[in-house]
């Protein structure tokens, strides 16, 4: 039995926007109902090119009745280049939080939301239909599987079936989806790391700092101490002879982050405050 968050189970029993926007400026129809899931989206834009409306049909389960309402409610009073910065992960992060084994409805209503952009524009490119099937199941392509992969840290066949569905079905593509991951690991080897909850970001910020970052710094007569952590904005106070070094702002560039770089997240970014 999987575990919804609170947010989840409010979208389901009291969904919002359902229906189809009149006259819409951008729409779209993604998924299949033969595979589980389809979703249609579309959004109004007001006189100022932000989105006044947007609407939903879906076909599919809690989760993705839930995405579906989630994706209408972010992207309402944004621009569109505000709304396709979206991520899966950011709709998930609004619902709560979402089980590992439903994290495909958040890539669904990324794939919608994008698509209708597309359709907005006039694009009749349709990224998710770029690349060769791997998967002949669910029709998923080595373009979203590559995609998802980086975007979101994978480094299982599971977890890629968790998020695309791709081989769920027969599991004659499990060697593909493998030689996928592999080249995406190689070629950014934090691509294959597990997505960090912020408390084991922080525990890690926290650990790599008292035992690769201290250590030295005590030696030359100072010190470093995290503040905060706000993102991956991550605030540190310094002391003693490093807090009075002219030099110290990169110091802290060039040992502090490139230290949470390689043991943490390349996303980091070090801030010095004055405590």
């Amino acid at each position: 039995m999987w575990e919804y968050s609170d947010k989840v189970k409010e979208y389901f029993l009291n969904p919002k926007n359902v229906g189809d926007v009149e006259d819409p400026d951008g729409e779209a129809i993604v998924g299949s109902i033969a595979c589980g899931d389809a979703l249609k989206l579309t959004f109004k834009l007001d006189e100022n090119g932000r989105i006044k409306d947007a609407k939903y049909k879906t076909f599919g389960c809690a989760s993705a009745i839930a995405s579906a309402t989630a994706i209408t409610e972010m992207i309402k009073g944004k621009t569109i280049e505000e709304a396709e910065k979206i991520t899966n992960q950011d709709i998930a992060d609004f619902l709560g939080g979402l089980p590992d084994q439903k994290m495909h409805c958040s890539v669904l209503g990324r794939q919608a939301l994008e698509k209708a952009i597309a359709n907005y524009r006039g694009s009749v490119s349709d990224k998710e239909s770029e690349g060769k099937i791997i998967c002949n199941c669910f029709g998923v392509t080595d373009f979203e599987i590559e995609r998802t992969v980086r975007e979101n840290n994978i480094n299982t066949v599971e977890e890629v079936t968790n998020f695309t569905k791709a081989g769920g079905g027969c599991g004659g593509c499990h060697e593909a989806i493998e030689k996928i991951i592999k080249r995406v690991g190689n070629e950014n080897p934090q691509a294959g790391r597990p997505k960090l909850s912020n408390i084991q970001k922080i525990k890690m910020i926290e650990e790599t700092i008292n035992r690769e970052i201290r250590p030295y710094l005590r030696n030359d007569g100072g010190d470093i101490y995290l503040i905060d952590v706000i993102g991956n904005r991550v605030i540190v106070a310094t002391r003693g002879a490093f807090a009075s070094c002219k030099a110290s702002g990169e110091t802290l560039k060039h040992l502090v982050e490139s230290k949470l770089h390689e043991m943490v997240s390349q996303d980091l970014s070090v801030e010095e405050v004055s405590k």
